[in-house]
This record gives structure tokens, sequence and C-alpha cells, in this order.
């Protein structure tokens, strides 16, 4: 049993996926959703489980360093493919290191790119 507090947030960029992905293949933009969220078993004596406000700055300070670019041209994110899946688990390695001192047992993101289809990444934080 645990709790989880998320948040959600929204970026635009574009990309391409380099390989045989058909019109994806072509370079075009996405309007991008992000929800993160953390969850853990204990709440504070404030009776939360974390300030949602550390979560907005941590996931606002990395979407400002991708808003607007074409995704292929960050290193990070490019290897093998700028895909949902990759750029996940991009926001989980920049943001899990901002959370190492909050008793939380678990960050998730996940990202949309249409209102159709995401990807997450999902890992333990203890």
């Amino acid at each position: 049993m645990s709790f989880e507090v998320g948040i959600v947030a929204n970026f635009i960029a574009h990309h391409h996926l380099v390989g045989d992905f058909g019109p994806a293949s072509q370079p075009h933009e996405h309007a991008y959703r992000v929800e993160v969220d953390v969850s853990g078993s204990n709440l504070g004596e404030d009776g939360t489980l974390f300030d949602i406000t550390r979560l907005q700055d941590a996931l606002s300070a990395v979407l400002g360093e991708i808003e607007g670019r074409d995704l292929n041209e960050i290193a990070a994110l490019a290897q093998p493919n700028p895909s949902a899946e990759v750029v996940a688990r991009y926001l989980f390695m920049r943001i899990a290191p901002s959370l190492a001192d909050a008793n939380l047992e678990q960050l998730r993101t996940r990202v949309w790119e249409s209102p159709d289809a995401y990807a997450s990444y999902t890992g333990d934080l203890t």
C-alpha cells in the first residue's frame, strides 16, 4: 500500500524516428503532455507525502531545456531514437536526483505524444 501524488505539464518539441517508422520517420511536432508522480508508504507529520512544488520545479527545469527543440539534436535523447519511451526515461533520470532526500519509494514519468498514446518509465528511489 502506498500514497501517490503527481503533476501534469506540457511542452512542444519536434523529432523524427530513425528507421522504418513510416510517417514518423519524417520530422514532425508533438504537443506533449507529461505526468510525473511519486509514491511512498508514509506521510509526513503534516499529513502530506511530498511537497508537489518541488516536483513542479524539477520538471519545469527539465522541460525548459527541451521546449521547442528538435529532440534528435539532444544527445541523451537521440540514441537510439527520441521516442516517447526514451523521453520518459530521460525525464526520470533528470528528476530522480532532486528527490533523493524525500523519503519516497518510486517515481513514474509518463509522456503522452497524442491524446491516445503514451509511454512511461517507473523506477525505485530507495
